[in-house]
């Protein structure tokens, strides 16, 4: 509808309702002074700091994230809805850790997870035994130098070759079951996180929860990627690195003893002296990249968390194109975008500078690592108790231990990385399971099923976030095969109330008595359209293949869109390529599929003609004569089409719910009805022709 007509329509109906002398019977009075005030105290408590005094505006909520992650603001309009927010309490690793583990060992993936993890482990024993072999013929193939044994040298490089080729086709094995690792991984934990989100209505609910409920395209698709790539590559690198140690601490001890010192003329040898050596070095090492790394953590979870916030505001920048270019608001859209990219820029700059110091001790350990066994072997070299081939062996024993303690030093940054995502996904998964305990923590709207197949509601009221009321005790009760039409100025809350019969909205008091769920179906003002083709969006949440084409067919020729039968199955946005009123004759069309006992709309045909509208509400004086309807509409003229009314009014206390038959519709707006309805039965009956030749 144009802007205009809109408000000279609002104009009418205020006139209308002002000039009226409307005999309505207001609900039975309810003592509703102190239940409101035990429930405001109620919300207070759960966030006393959302208590806003007269007049006071609502001031920017910061949630916490973990320990060390920024304050990050979340702004709200003043008696704007704010559901409990769900802060995460960010616990251990080894905490966040196990508990992944354990939702593993539950699911269906566990069995081929595991096997790929057992494959894993025996490459990594066959490698560690070659490892063995490789640094005994180190010994063997120094000596053969020093000796100038042209023969055992040659011999020597045969069985370096033979070595090598068995460990490059471990390597190769590791690398392919390493990789699938990561794939199974992300299999299961994608598949259990959208398990846990697209339950009934927790997506909607999530969305409410706070800033650890945004961006769940983030947390499933990014930081699921990167946490089940990390593990499995520090899993894999850590098992190695700690089956080395266990192996080569102990060659080094033996070979510790043939490190002689010699001190005025005696000598002596120091029992493991090579195994502490590596452990000292290992262990300064440790401690100064976790000193130096530490804030890498929380550099890259606010960088996760930046970036996130920017892809968002592209994609919708690209979902609302058409708006932006026809209000020519490019330029504040490149205001608001550069924002987002300059925190972006503003955490990258700072992550880098982390990493920048991190390097410091990273590269500065690992070159020094280069002389540090053989300077710390030279004593036993130049007393004669090691030849160049024994002292080689220790070297590489020293090496490896060092290596496996190292580990840790040289993979920081991934660790940091690993750390941060594990944490955003953890929270995800607490904001997701304490979803309930938040709702506990305020009063809720029960909904229980009716016995006799009727919708009710019984003393219900809707809650804001600081206890005001929206719907105040609504009582009243709605039969079957009656037409309903709710009324009531903007912001009374009649999508709200129809939010908490879909059980979206569950804050507040009160019973509501719902039909059987199976039998209900809500149209909201825009319908909601998969990608995919025209079919796919009208037989949904079904499948395509859930109705045949005849039955489909005569639906989209029903609702007045019979020129769209050659693209039933074609590829398309429909939510780009159709208007909003084609968009809305589409839920018309699902809706004749379906053919549910119980409809809501809630102006769902706010964008359709005149026509176009009478043809859609024609449905159920024909196809859907028994449904029970329920409509929230602004439009005049939707009366005719509904045989109550109900109007949402706004009072100091909420808005009230009120009865009111509606008049009869004068005749010459019957007439005009009559005869639009007419003109559009051929198209109903329309029959699709053979294509000519």
């Amino acid at each position: 509808m144009p802007l205009g007509d809109s408000v000279l329509s609002f104009r009418r109906m205020r006139r209308d309702l002002d000039s009226e002398d409307i005999d309505v019977t207001p609900l039975p009075p309810v003592a509703k002074s102190y239940s409101l005030r035990r429930r405001s105290r109620k919300a207070m408590e759960v966030h006393p700091e959302k208590q806003l005094s007269a007049g006071e505006a609502r001031s920017p909520a910061k949630v916490e994230t973990g320990p060390g992650q920024p304050d990050i603001p979340g702004a709200t309009l003043p008696g704007e809805y704010q559901p409990p927010t769900v802060e995460y309490e960010g616990k251990s690793a080894a905490s966040e850790s196990w508990a992944l583990l354990r939702t593993l060992w539950r699911s269906r993936y566990r069995v081929r997870i595991g096997l790929l993890a057992a494959g894993i482990v025996a490459v990594l024993v066959g490698n560690m035994v070659g490892q063995i072999e490789l640094n005994q013929w180190h010994g063997l193939f120094f000596d053969a130098l020093e000796q100038h044994n042209l023969a055992a040298f040659g011999n020597q490089l045969l069985m370096f070759l033979a070595i090598v080729g068995g460990l490059l086709a471990l390597v190769v094995g590791q690398t392919w079951m390493q990789e699938m690792l990561k794939v199974r991984l992300r299999e299961w934990l994608t598949h259990h996180l959208l398990d846990e989100w697209l339950v009934p209505g927790r997506a909607y609910r999530l969305g409410l929860a706070g800033e650890i409920g945004v961006n769940p395209d983030q947390r499933i698709e990014e930081d699921t990627r990167k946490l089940t790539e990390l593990s499995a590559i520090l899993g894999v690198g850590l098992l190695q690195a700690g089956m080395l140690l266990v192996t080569f601490i102990g060659i080094l001890w033996a070979l510790s003893a043939n490190v002689v010192f010699v001190f005025n003329g005696s000598s002596f040898a120091i029992p493991g002296y090579m195994v502490w050596c590596a452990i000292l070095y290992a262990l300064i090492g440790s401690l100064l990249t976790w000193r130096v790394g530490l804030p890498l953590i929380a550099l890259n979870s606010e960088r996760y968390a930046r970036e996130a916030d920017l892809r968002f505001a592209l994609v919708r920048v690209s979902e609302s194109a058409e708006s932006v270019a026809l209000f020519g608001g490019e330029g504040d859209e490149r205001r608001q975008l550069e924002g987002n990219l300059d925190r972006v820029v503003s955490s990258m700059r700072r992550l880098s500078g982390g990493l920048a110091r991190l390097t410091w001790i990273t590269s500065g350990y690992g070159w020094i690592a280069i002389v540090v066994p053989i300077v710390v072997a030279s004593p036993g070299y130049f007393s004669g108790g090691l030849t160049l081939g024994g002292m080689m062996m220790v070297v590489g024993a020293f090496n490896q231990v060092q290596g496996s303690l190292r580990w840790f030093v040289e993979r920081f940054p991934e660790i940091a990385d690993w750390r941060a995502t594990l944490q955003r996904v953890s929270a995800f998964k607490a904001a997701v399971a304490r979803l309930e305990q938040i709702d506990d923590s305020i009063d809720s709207i029960k909904l229980v099923q009716d016995p006799d197949g009727k919708l009710g509601f019984e003393d219900v009221s809707v809650l804001l976030s600081d206890g005001r009321v929206v719907i105040a005790e609504a009582t009243v009760e709605i039969g079957r095969g009656e037409r309903v039409l709710i009324v009531g100025e903007s912001g009374a809350g009649k999508s709200t109330l129809f939010r908490a019969v879909a059980g979206l909205w569950r804050w507040g008091s009160g019973t509501i008595r719902l039909p059987e769920p199976g039998s209900m179906m809500f149209m909201p003002q825009r319908p909601y359209l998969p990608l995919g083709t025209l079919r796919s969006a009208i037989t949904y949440p079904d499948p395509p293949d859930a109705f045949s084409t005849a039955e489909v067919e005569a639906v989209v020729k029903r609702v007045g869109l019979a020129e769209f039968l050659e693209a039933l199955d074609v590829e398309a946005r429909l939510d780009k390529s159709l208007s909003l009123g084609q968009q809305q004759l589409i839920g018309f069309a699902r809706l004749l599929l379906h053919t549910p006992a119980w409809v809501f709309l809630d102006e769902a045909t706010s964008a359709l003609d005149e026509v176009s509208q009478r043809r859609a509400m024609s449905i159920f004086d024909h196809e859907l004569k028994d449904a029970t309807v329920l409509s929230i509409a602004h439009r005049s003229g939707m009366e005719a089409f509904h045989t109550r009314t109900l109007h949402l009014v706004r009072t100091p206390g909420g808005a009230m719910l009120y009865h009111r038959e509606p008049e009869a519709p004068a005749q010459e707006h019957v007439e005009p009805w009559r005869s639009a309805l007419m003109e559009e039965l051929p198209v109903a009956l329309f029959v699709r022709p053979e294509p000519a030749g």
